[in-house]
């Protein structure tokens, strides 16, 4: 157990200045805030920074600043939430994801099709990067050059507080992405360190040889070696090498200065106060550097995550985090919280390895694999949640591990390789219309775009395509946490056939599957109709509160894959028909859990179930049973 923290009675006297225009009773407020969250802030920083007494006052004057500028209607909003701290966990919560020139064209435009989201059942709206980005090239927008600006084309900081006003009025909160790892090279702190400031020189790893970024590159992977081979970016008025992980326009800030986090925690504060309840910690796992490491997944990452996650707790605590980490099982947990960390790190991370076996179960009409990688993930904290997704707005790395593969019988690289040839369309008989993305010579690794619907068979016609997608949403849906959907999925919209025709995104075919929203929305094919009476079978089930775990069974049937919750009002078992034919579900596996088969329900068709002459309920194509005893009907 780390020593308890030094109380914090100097940073409540340096916070007073800033608390003196505040009412008595808000006074107190933040003054018990400060005392529960103490901890938590001391203990993330305490071995990080050489003065952590004094990084946390810092911040605590700043959390002052922000808590007396806060709206009432912001602090209604933490009241409510403090109050009800599961509320992101609740079976209610259904997330979109989207960029706002796409969905809408503006934030005008958005704010105008909140109906539409509302109608849906969307209590969570996730708006791609939408922060000032550099000029030309830009990562999508995630080479931010100004964290306090929004994007001219689509509206000013005005129009963000005004549409975080219009969804909350509609129930749904705003997700914003905040890039941890990097700036734009034309950001205010890479122009002042080109100009020879030292102070924030200090913000960046600048190197005069190469003698240290070739020890540090031993161990350090391309995240994109078409794009940006190399992690260092010689710079002339630097006159050294930055460390660039992604592209040579984004530099990566150095977490190790304690200014640096100083400055997050201000601009998390700010983008706080115009509405944004949710923050994407964009590239997190990047955020300490240590020679003879991969440089990701680093302990340090964790503990300022909770020291950053305590402030905000402070002024508003209605601010949720969500860890953009796609790391391996044993470290994705971290993210959330373990050991002293426990729940005090991130609220949400996403579930890519459910999103990974997903389209490794429909490639290869098999469940064994994905049973036995799902089996590997850590318990996460019962207060915290998975953000689960069958396509986003990124590629698809095909994020299977060896051991996993091994323990069923297959080779790691040769199903990755599969993977890839199947739903680039390459493999005989495939229905998938992908794209190749980064394809690493030295590796064999390939990466997949391509839209949720293309992916699934609708672009070629495949008579199971609308099936599958509605089976994509059934798993994502009902596997427990926060399901999100990525922008047209709904309706099943394929890859843009003209995706290469913007010269700024000809070289990135991951703009495939970000087509345009189209409106009105039409779907002719049921997708539409058939998710939103899963939505609304989801929110009547208490038992897919994200706090009740999702722990897959052994499969009786390799193509059905066996999920069961184990709530407290009883069990509840989803089984996944992952094939294009009809498949057994064995009554005897309801009755093992203490279900009687002839009274169970199946709530996604509202239905009771039907046991055959063989002792089976049998599953047509690609079909997904939500199933508990009839008493929670």
């Amino acid at each position: 157990m780390p020593p308890p923290a030094p109380r914090p009675a100097a940073p409540l006297d340096a916070c007073a200045p800033a608390l003196a225009s505040a009412p008595a009773h808000r006074r107190e407020l933040f003054e018990a805030r400060v005392e529960r969250w103490w901890p938590d802030l001391y203990d993330g920083l305490d071995g990080v920074y050489p003065d952590p007494f004094g990084t946390a006052s810092r911040v605590i004057a700043a959390a002052a600043r922000a808590f007396v500028e806060r709206e009432d209607d912001l602090h209604r909003l933490d009241l409510r939430r403090s109050l009800e701290p599961d509320w992101f966990q609740r079976p209610t919560m259904l997330g979109y994801a989207a960029y706002a020139d796409r969905f809408a064209g503006d934030l005008a435009g958005v704010a105008a099709r909140a109906p539409y989201l509302a109608e849906l059942g969307v209590t969570y709206l996730h708006l791609m990067p939408l922060l000032e980005p550099r000029e030309g090239p830009n990562d999508g927008g995630y080479a931010v050059a100004d964290y306090r600006t929004v994007r001219a084309d689509l509206g000013t900081m005005a129009d963000l507080r005004d549409l975080a006003r219009t969804l909350r009025g509609h129930g749904i909160s705003v997700c914003l992405d905040l890039v941890l790892n990097h700036v734009a090279d034309q950001h205010e702190w890479a122009v002042r360190a080109r100009r020879g400031e030292q102070r924030y020189r200090d913000y960046f790893y600048v190197f005069p040889d190469r003698e240290t970024p070739d020890r540090y590159e031993e161990n350090l992977p391309e995240v994109f070696p078409d794009f940006a081979p190399g992690s260092f970016t010689w710079d002339d008025d630097l006159d050294g090498w930055v460390w660039t992980t992604f592209n040579a326009y984004q530099w990566d800030v150095a977490w190790s200065n304690p200014d640096v986090f100083c400055e997050y925690v201000d601009i998390v504060l700010d983008l706080a106060n115009e509405g944004v309840e949710v923050f994407r910690l964009d590239a997190i796992a990047f955020l300490w550097k240590r020679m003879g490491t991969a440089c990701q997944n680093q302990p340090e990452v964790h503990a300022l995550t909770q020291a950053m996650r305590a402030v905000a707790k402070m002024a508003c605590p209605a601010v949720l985090f969500k860890a953009e980490a796609i790391v391996g099982p044993q470290d994705l947990v971290h993210y959330l919280g373990k050991g002293r960390h426990h729940a005090k790190v991130s609220d949400l991370a996403y579930h890519n390895g459910l999103m990974v076996q997903l389209w490794s179960m429909f490639a290869s009409r098999d469940v064994r694999l994905a049973t036995a990688a799902l089996r590997q993930l850590p318990a996460i904290p019962a207060s915290t949640s998975w953000v689960t997704y069958a396509r986003c707005h990124d590629d698809i790395g095909w994020a299977i591990d060896d051991g996993d593969a091994r323990a069923v019988g297959l080779d790691g690289h040769a199903h990755r390789s599969f993977l890839s040839d199947f739903y680039s369309g390459a493999f005989p008989g495939s229905f998938a219309r992908g794209l190749v993305f980064q394809h690493n010579e030295q590796t064999g690794d390939r990466r997949i775009s391509g839209s949720l619907a293309s992916l699934a068979g609708l672009e070629c016609g495949d008579p199971h395509a609308v099936d599958r997608i509605l089976l994509a949403h059934a798993l994502t849906l009902g596997w427990g946490g926060l399901p999100v959907l990525w922008m047209g999925d709904e309706l099943g919209l394929t890859n843009d056939p003209g995706w290469d025709h913007d010269p700024a995104h000809a070289d990135d075919n991951r703009w495939a599957h970000r087509p345009r929203m189209p409106w009105p929305p039409h779907d002719e094919t049921g997708v539409h109709a058939g998710l939103r009476n899963l939505v609304q079978a989801r929110r009547a089930l208490p038992h897919l509160h994200a706090s009740v775990g999702a722990q897959p069974l052994d499969p009786s049937d390799s193509g059905v894959l066996l999920v069961l919750r184990d709530h407290p009002l009883g069990p509840m078992l989803g089984a996944y028909n992952v094939t294009e034919h009809h498949r057994p579900l064995p009554a005897y596996r309801l009755a093992d859990l203490g279900l009687d088969p002839a009274a169970c329900v199946d709530h996604i068709r509202r239905a009771r179930l039907t046991v055959g002459d063989d002792g089976a309920i049998w599953l047509p194509p690609y079909a997904a049973l939500w199933v508990t005893g009839d008493e929670h009907a």
